[in-house]
């Protein structure tokens, strides 16, 4: 009995986990969050790759692999960068961070509240890349190394 009961509440606490991975062919649900420049972004399905980056280090990776590149490899249009902040104090957010993402020549998706972020999961202190077609999920990778996703941005950008 205690056997049976040690494996049920194994599988209540697994199955959120497992809930949230996203599968190949599933539609991606429709988001608008503002970029840091209070610009309003809406989620479409031309987007082929979204970024997303859930700590200070993921997002690290990002401007990292984004210096000296022109400002169109995160476009919008073809790929989207979100940036997970709702950790962050909001006295930083508002007088430190998004002041200095400011400065950047391309768009930070700023999810302030934590509600797209969690759809993807993955690595914290990684980028993860999801790969889209028309809407829908096709797959992803993570990146750990700037140099990499710079790579792979270039590649992307052909």
């Amino acid at each position: 009995m205690r056997a049976r009961g040690l494996a049920l509440l194994l599988s209540c606490l697994v199955l959120p986990l497992t809930a949230f991975a996203l599968e190949p062919g599933e539609r991606i649900a429709p988001f608008t969050l503002l970029d840091q420049r209070d610009r309003p972004y809406t989620f479409d399905d031309r987007l082929q790759v979204l970024l997303v980056a859930r700590s200070m280090t993921g997002s690290g990776l990002v401007k990292e692999a984004m210096r000296d590149q022109p400002a169109d490899f995160i476009d919008g249009t073809r790929v989207a960068y979100i940036a997970d902040i709702s950790s962050m104090p909001a006295a930083i957010t508002r007088m430190f961070a998004v002041p200095a993402m400011r400065k950047y020549g391309y768009p930070v998706l700023l999810d302030r509240q934590s509600r797209v972020v969690p759809r993807f999961p993955g690595d914290a202190n990684k980028v993860l890349w999801v790969m889209l077609d028309h809407g829908r999920f096709v797959g992803q990778r993570e990146f750990s190394d700037a140099n990499a996703l710079r790579d792979a941005l270039k590649a992307k950008a052909r």
